[in-house]
């Protein structure tokens, strides 16, 4: 089995025209050092096909919940963190085309283009078979987002929720912030530690995204 067809299987969808999903896999830079065609106006598609798919879902499922809890559920549901850390959980990074100068620099692993190729591949989904399976696939990568924020709009603050557990126990976390790489392609790796003993590592393009990685990482020990 392939990178490509393990990647569809993990997505939950078999494309019919493989090369629509190719094309949601091509960053801009890799069009600009071969011909082809980038993912940008999938992109496009694919940001309504999630927007419209996750309101759908949070509107069927919580009509007791206001309009504007559900707003902020949505809004942290296609948030470029929710579609980067989906992406990173199928292995998205592994096959997004990139040019030499953006692979140098990790963009592999860079939130925006996790998040632009994720919402690419929606909107390739769309393509290929229409919007009921584009949405029963969304559903199943987001859905479950979706209901954490519905039902606890604080359950993905990593951050938040580490520090009030450890403060019951009379603790706190330490955050060690260290960056690497040029300003335009900033890497930042996070270290927490708790009493001298390291709990968490996380890694981002800024601080915010590597320390929520980390108290995320962290809390996870407690399990």
């Amino acid at each position: 089995m392939t990178a490509l067809e393990s990647f569809q299987d993990r997505l939950g969808h078999r494309f019919e025209d493989v090369a629509l999903l190719e094309v949601a896999l091509t960053h801009r830079s890799w069009v600009s050092e071969h011909p082809g065609e980038d993912n940008e106006r999938m992109e496009f598609l694919g940001d309504a096909v999630l927007s419209l798919s996750v309101t759908s879902h949070l509107y069927a499922r919580y009509p007791d919940v206001p309009e504007g809890d559900l707003a902020k559920a949505r809004a942290a549901s296609v948030s470029r963190e929710a579609l980067a850390e989906v992406a990173d959980g199928l292995g998205l990074g592994r096959l997004i085309r990139l040019g030499r100068g953006e692979e140098a620099s990790g963009g592999s692993e860079k939130e925006s283009i996790l998040a632009d190729a994720m919402e690419a591949v929606l909107g390739a989904v769309f393509l290929d078979a229409g919007y009921d399976v584009a949405g029963a696939v969304t559903l199943g990568l987001f859905g479950q987002i979706a209901d954490e924020m519905a039902v606890d709009p604080g359950s993905r603050d990593f951050k938040t929720r580490l520090q009030e557990r450890l403060a019951a126990d009379g603790l706190a976390p330490e955050y060690e912030i260290a960056g690497e790489g040029p300003d335009h392609a900033r890497r930042f790796t996070a270290r927490l530690s708790v009493g001298g003993r390291e709990l968490g590592l996380g890694t981002g393009s800024s601080k915010k995204e590597a320390e929520q990685r980390a108290a995320k990482a962290a809390l996870q020990t407690f399990d």
